[in-house]
């Protein structure tokens, strides 16, 4: 009897090895290796599949001069937001990855697009509910679209075949973690399935021009689950967003071959469904009846949109150990960079205090031009004087002190100047830059503190 051969694959980024290791070699993920078993293929196997492989080669190399430039019309999917995301809607022949947490709305959306677009041809595959229960969140959502069409699926030959026979504008799977080929032992899911039905995905979606939606599972870390090849096998990848305790969700881009990273739209989970942010600067800044303490408005750019937000800073004394260091929204690292800043340079006891640092609404912001800001609400919450309401602060702050220059600094005033504001401080600029409200300019953080005082 012959002996049943295995293989250890990471579920992180697919690198395969003869034993089991503790530590993934390629990525470093501690654990993530799963027994997978290998089939051996027989000579007659390899020839055939050698013949096949050679015979179903369909087209030719041919000069890029010769090629037909041919612009892909891209079609809506009725919300304006996620069209945004994805560029200017869909492009025919695409395949688009939306992950996020369970019960953040990625269903919900997807159900939303038929809502949107009853005119539009949509086929529904979903492996985790049955058809009475896509009826009864589509009832709920007020889908009303006889272009609509359930099928509850998990074997991805069939799949593919209904959608060569329908040939839908749009196919969405739910999800990608549920269907399987029936030719792999492994469980759906796997590193191997996910790979495998991916890559039969994608052909479907460039040799039929057949756009797919495809729903991604996530992992504890909020990162999605499966290999990273998944990721790079995929035109656009969308990630949903948001806090479960809060209503508002956001969809942000992280690839797209067809526009650009790192837009994002906003949206509200209501009782129907997802509504529509068109102004989320509104969303991120809080009203009070008078100055608070340790608060600072910031301007964030998030891919072509700019945004205001609110931080929020609490200093407090730090009676008990190691004093605590605890961001919400924003990068730990880079806040303790900041503290270093203010203890080095200016001789602030920050090491003897517990620092807490807030985004409000649930943002997450990677931009450097909100250093000054969360710094003027860090000195704000220690020295108890509140800010200005209607101060903007746009700046990255410099190991020396220093206040360097942000990118589309236009934008960002116009943005503060539609919402109201009355004054901004921003780094100094050799050009003249036409604004609307006042604007103060400084080159150094020193010369902000001392404003301040």
């Amino acid at each position: 009897m012959a002996k049943i051969k295995t293989k250890y694959v990471c579920s992180a980024c697919g690198y395969e090895t003869a034993k089991w290791l503790g530590s993934c070699p390629s990525c470093g993920k501690w654990g993530s290796f799963e027994e997978e078993t290998v089939k051996k293929k027989s000579s007659k196997t390899l020839h055939k599949a050698k013949i096949n492989s050679s015979v179903s080669t369909a087209t030719k190399p041919v000069p890029l001069k010769d090629i037909d430039e041919k612009q892909e019309q891209r079609f809506s999917s009725g919300i304006s937001e996620l069209d945004r995301v994805l560029g200017g809607g869909f492009v025919p022949g695409s395949f688009i990855l939306l992950g996020g947490d369970p019960g953040i709305g990625k269903s919900t959306i997807a159900l939303q697009i038929a809502k949107s677009r009853p005119d539009l041809q949509i086929l529904y595959t979903s492996g985790e509910e049955s058809a009475s229960q896509i009826k009864q969140r589509a009832l709920r959502l007020g889908v009303k679209n006889d272009s609509l069409l359930a099928y509850t699926e998990t074997d991805i030959s069939k799949i593919i075949d209904q959608a060569i026979t329908i040939k839908p504008k749009l196919l969405i799977i739910d999800s990608i973690q549920t269907i399987f080929r029936t030719e792999l032992s492994s469980m759906p899911g796997s590193v191997a399935q996910i790979r495998e039905c991916a890559a039969l995905l994608m052909q479907l979606a460039k040799n039929e021009g057949i756009t797919i939606l495809s729903i991604g599972h996530v992992t504890k870390e909020g990162e999605l689950a499966g290999p990273r090849v998944l990721e790079h096998m995929v035109d656009t990848v969308l990630q949903f967003e948001g806090d479960k305790n809060l209503n508002y969700r956001m969809i942000r881009s992280l690839k797209n071959r067809f526009g650009a990273a790192h837009e994002i739209g906003v949206f509200e989970m209501q009782e129907n469904g997802l509504r529509e942010i068109t102004n989320p600067s509104e969303l991120f800044i809080s009203e009070y009846a008078q100055p608070v303490s340790g608060s600072a408005l910031v301007c964030t750019m998030e891919g072509s949109r700019p945004i205001l937000l609110e931080v929020q800073a609490l200093v407090t004394p730090a009676n008990y150990g190691t004093p605590q260091r605890t961001a919400s929204g924003f990068d730990h690292k880079r806040l303790s960079l900041l503290l270093a800043v203010l203890e080095k340079r200016f001789g602030m006891p920050f090491s003897s205090h517990d620092v807490f640092i807030n985004m409000a609404g649930g943002i997450r912001v990677n931009d450097t031009a909100c250093d000054l800001g969360i710094i003027m609400a860090l000195v704000s919450s220690m020295q108890e004087k509140p800010l200005n309401e209607k101060t903007v602060y746009i700046g990255e702050v410099g190991l020396s002190g220093e206040i360097r220059k942000v990118s589309r600094i236009q934008q960002r005033l116009d943005e503060a100047a539609r919402m109201g504001m009355k004054e901004l401080i921003i780094p100094k600029y050799t050009e003249k830059l036409p604004v609307k409200i006042a604007v103060k300019t400084i080159q150094s953080l020193e010369q902000a503190l001392r404003d301040m005082m």
